[in-house]
Formats: structure tokens, C-alpha cells, sequence
């Protein structure tokens, strides 16, 4: 970033956006760029609270009668030597007409001059008027080595010895996404809550990134105790997951394997799709974002939609690696096909934008989808390249329901053993796991309201007085099996008998 901010100040660009909301470390960076040995400039800094003051003296020295937006752009212009002139927070004021005026004025005024400004905000507000002058950029998060800077403070500071290389990499790589403020301060209570910085610690580190996400609005951390253990079939799935719980580290940067970029898994509804997304996140150690495109949509003003989708795959590239979850993904962008007729090309415009950032990402950020109606995804979605793999995940086989009949039973601290697994599992064919379990609770509460435990009995009579989802929405099921057939990759072990059941 420096070197970048120093060619456009060297090559003369007089109207510079700088969006961060670490003020003293941009200010920082631009001091260091100022103080350039063959070209050095005059760096000053105004403020609403304190108007124009040149880096390094006292805030009461400031120049006088420079406190309003207007005021000060004019002493910019009126200033003869080469400069650079921050104005920190000038967002508020800037669609004034006097303050967008006095801007042209003084852009037109620097040419074949040494002077720049600066607007530095937490904000990118450009009016019209100022679209084709200025240059936007965004001020990056501290990287690994500034981060790697800030552990080695303060452990010092609390007298620790150093971590080993694996507990650093982690520590350092749960702070990473957080200003350098936010990773000095959590660094600090995680010593003060446990009295020391190992691995342990981690987890308090990672706190910190789950209130980057509250304040976002638009992304939901999501916290999941089960492992993949709890899901009952998909060995293929769980095989693919495994392979790839280290991709994310250094060892696997080293080694040469690209970033893994995402996965979709297609199926029935009930079967496991977004409880696998959700143990993914525990197998990898990674945080899970879910994206709700529900609140993405905003149609209070135009454009403000876009920004929602951008400043959340923003918040979740600058708190990556992490998994991004879009649930239901069809119903998502579902609409984007008559979107001009319906919102405007809002829809298209918002699946555009998340289309070029699939496919032009760099950030470890790994997209986890799923969909229950491939009709209704548009093509673009299913083309190789956006992700890794497409999988499909089919009605459990027979020795899948048997699985998901011992976890759910174990799960509500039943022994298995007390039960024909074989028997309630031929019974349920074209059950989902979802039905499975609810089958199992329908039983506990006919077998709680007579005062009693409940047996085999009562969950083959819950499955028989339960319809499943497979019979009622036959043609759907049939149809997704047979779009799956040759174009995604079975979830489970052995090839899936997409014919299996007869309807």
C-alpha cells in the first residue's frame, strides 16, 4: 500500500479517497512518504475538532480560522510549497456545494504542482461532481508480519516466553481481519483472562472477530457443537472435507496447493446439507459466516443493496480464512432472471457482483453452498471454475439410516443396543435424516405423555403415520436425481442409487 500511495503522490494526483478506519497507522504511512529523502513534503492534518495541523506539533498550533471544511480547503490553495493535506472525516461535509466546489478549485489549482490531499475516512462518499478526479483506495488490514510485530510487543510487554511456531501461526492467524488496535487489545485479554498467550488462547482471540460480525449486520457468526461425526452416510463428502482440513496453512502454501475456493452440495431437503456446512467449520477450525441475502436487499435507496453485499464479503475477506455459508442458495438468486421487470436489476446486479467476486478472489475465504432446486440456480452458478466441487447428497441408503437411527438415539442418551437398527431402518425407506429424527422425537413425546420409556414400537408407529418428503414431492426428487446423475459428484461412499426407490 505505501509503495502504491507513493506512485500517485509522486506522479502528481491531486485528490486522493483513502478508506480506513486506523487513522494513526495510515497517518503513519503517509508521514513515511512525506519524509521521502530525494522528495520531501510539509504533511498536514486537518480535523473538524481542530483544523489544519501540521504532523508532528501540538494540536493547539493550528492554523488559523481553518476549523470549517471550506475555510481550510482555501488555505490549501493559497499554500505555495509542495505539501500533502489530510483531511480526516470530511464525509459528512463533503456533498455541500461550497466544500465539493472548493475541492474542483483546488485539484484545478495543483496542476504541475507537489501537492496532494488526502480525504481519509472509515467512509467512501465521492459526489458526482468528483467522480473523475479522484482516485479511491482502501487502506489495508495489518498483514501477518505487523501482526507477527504486534504479538512480539506484547508478549515483551507481559514478560512471556515466545510461543512455538505452530501456536504463533495460529495466534496470529485468528487476529487476522482485525485492526492493529483490535489485535493489541485482545492479545491483552487474553492474558489478563488466563494469565498467559499459548493455543489455548485462541479462541478469545477469535471472540474478537464475532463482534467485526455483529456490527456488520449483514453476516451472522454461527457457533456449532456438533462434529462430523454426528452426521450419519456421506463418507465421500466427509473424505473430500477431511482431505482438505490443512489446506488454509502455511505448510500447504509451501507445498504448492492453490486455496481451495468452495463447494455446492445439492440434494433432497432433510438430508445434511447445511449440518454439514456447519461441522465443516469445527473440522477446519475456521469461523462460519452465514450470509442471509434477506438482508442484502434494501430498497430504502438505490444502490444501497450493493453495498450491503459488498461490505460483507469485505467484513468476511478481511476476517478470512472462514467459510462463507449461503443457505438455499436457488431461493437466493432465484429472481435474477426477470429482476428488471421485478426490482430494477437490483437481483442482477447483486448476482453479478457475487459472481465476479467468486471467480476473482484471492482472500481465503471458502464458499459453502447449498440447494435443494437445481432448476432453479442460473447456469452460471454450475460452470467449473466457481467451485471446487458439486455434490449431491441422496436419500440415505439402508445402512445410512441405520447410522442416523444410532446417532440420533445416542444423542438423547438411549443405547442403541436396546434396539432393531436394521428393522426401523428397512421400515423408514425414503425417510430423510431429518424425518428420521423427527420420527425418533414423535416417539419420546407419545411414550412422555403416558409416564413412560419409549421402544421399537413407538418408532415404527411415528414412521408410519409420518409421509415423507420423497412421496409427496416425487417428481421433484426424481428430477434433481436425474440432473445429478452425471453432473455432480455422490456424497456417498459408493455410487449413488439414484433409482433405487420406486414411487
Amino acid at each position: 500500500m505505501q509503495e502504491e500511495l507513493n506512485i500517485l503522490i509522486q506522479a502528481q494526483y491531486p485528490l486522493i479517497y483513502m478508506v480506513t478506519s486506523e487513522e494513526e497507522r495510515a497517518e503513519r504511512t503517509i508521514a513515511a512518504i512525506a519524509q521521502h529523502k530525494t522528495q520531501p513534503k510539509r504533511l498536514y492534518v486537518w480535523s473538524v475538532t481542530h483544523g489544519m495541523v501540521e504532523y508532528g506539533q501540538p494540536r493547539q498550533t493550528h492554523q488559523h480560522n481553518t476549523i470549517s471544511p471550506e475555510a481550510a480547503i482555501e488555505w490549501v490553495v493559497r499554500q505555495k510549497e509542495p505539501g500533502i493535506f489530510v483531511f480526516k472525516d470530511l464525509h459528512p461535509f463533503i456533498d455541500a456545494p461550497a466544500t465539493t466546489r472548493w475541492l474542483r478549485d483546488a485539484i484545478a489549482s495543483f496542476k504541475g504542482t507537489q501537492k496532494t490531499i488526502i480525504l481519509m475516512s472509515p467512509v467512501q462518499q465521492i459526489p458526482i461532481e468528483l467522480e473523475k478526479e479522484v482516485v479511491a483506495i482502501d487502506f489495508p488490514l495489518p498483514d501477518l508480519q505487523e501482526l507477527e510485530q504486534v504479538l512480539h510487543q506484547q508478549i515483551d510487554l507481559m514478560r512471556l516466553r515466545r510461543p512455538n511456531p505452530e501456536t504463533k501461526e495460529k495466534l496470529l492467524r485468528a487476529a487476522f481481519g482485525l485492526t492493529k488496535d483490535e489485535a493489541e487489545k485482545v492479545y491483552r485479554k487474553a492474558y489478563v483472562k488466563n494469565g498467559q498467550l499459548t493455543e489455548a488462547e485462541v479462541d478469545i482471540v477469535l471472540s474478537e472477530k464475532k463482534q467485526l460480525i455483529r456490527r456488520n449486520g449483514i453476516l451472522e457468526y454461527i457457533e456449532e457443537d456438533e462434529t462430523l461425526d454426528g452426521v450419519g452416510g456421506l463418507d465421500e463428502l466427509k473424505k473430500w472435507l477431511k482431505q482438505r482440513s490443512n489446506a488454509f496453512t502455511e505448510r500447504a502454501r509451501k507445498y504448492g496447493l492453490p486455496q481451495p475456493k468452495g463447494m455446492l452440495i445439492l440434494g433432497v431437503p432433510g438430508c445434511g446439507k447445511s449440518l454439514i456446512a456447519k461441522t465443516t467449520a469445527r473440522l477446519w477450525s475456521l469461523p462460519l459466516l452465514r450470509l442471509d441475502m434477506g438482508r442484502v436487499y434494501d430498497g430504502s435507496m438505490v444502490g444501497r443493496s450493493e453495498a450491503n453485499l459488498r461490505n460483507a464479503l469485505k467484513t468476511a475477506e478481511s476476517i478470512s480464512p472462514a467459510i462463507l455459508f449461503i443457505d438455499e442458495l436457488d431461493k437466493a438468486f432465484a429472481g435474477t432472471a426477470g429482476s428488471a421487470d421485478s426490482d430494477g436489476g437490483t437481483s442482477s446486479r447483486i448476482f453479478g457482483s457475487f459472481l465476479t467476486w467468486m471467480q476473482e478472489k484471492t482472500s481465503p475465504v471458502f464458499v459453502m453452498a447449498t440447494a435443494n432446486r437445481v432448476e432453479r440456480l442460473p447456469g452460471e452458478f454450475l460452470r467449473k471454475g466457481r467451485f471446487d466441487e458439486i455434490f449431491f447428497v441422496d436419500l440415505p441408503t439402508p445402512e445410512e439410516r441405520e447410522e442416523i437411527f444410532k446417532i440420533h438415539l445416542q444423542k438423547r442418551d438411549r443405547d442403541a443396543e436396546r434396539f432393531d437398527l436394521e428393522q426401523l431402518a428397512k421400515i423408514a425407506d425414503g425417510f430423510s435424516g431429518a424425518e428420521i429424527e423427527q420420527a425418533i422425537i414423535a416417539a419420546m413425546y407419545d411414550a412422555f405423555a403416558q409416564n413412560r420409556e419409549f421402544t421399537q414400537l413407538d418408532i415404527i408407529a411415528a414412521i408410519k403415520s409420518t409421509l415423507p418428503l420423497s412421496r409427496t414431492m416425487t417428481e421433484q426428487v426424481s428430477a434433481l436425481r436425474d440432473w445429478a446423475r452425471n453432473r455432480a459428484r455422490p456424497a456417498a461412499a459408493s455410487f449413488a442409487e439414484y433409482q433405487r426407490m420406486e414411487f
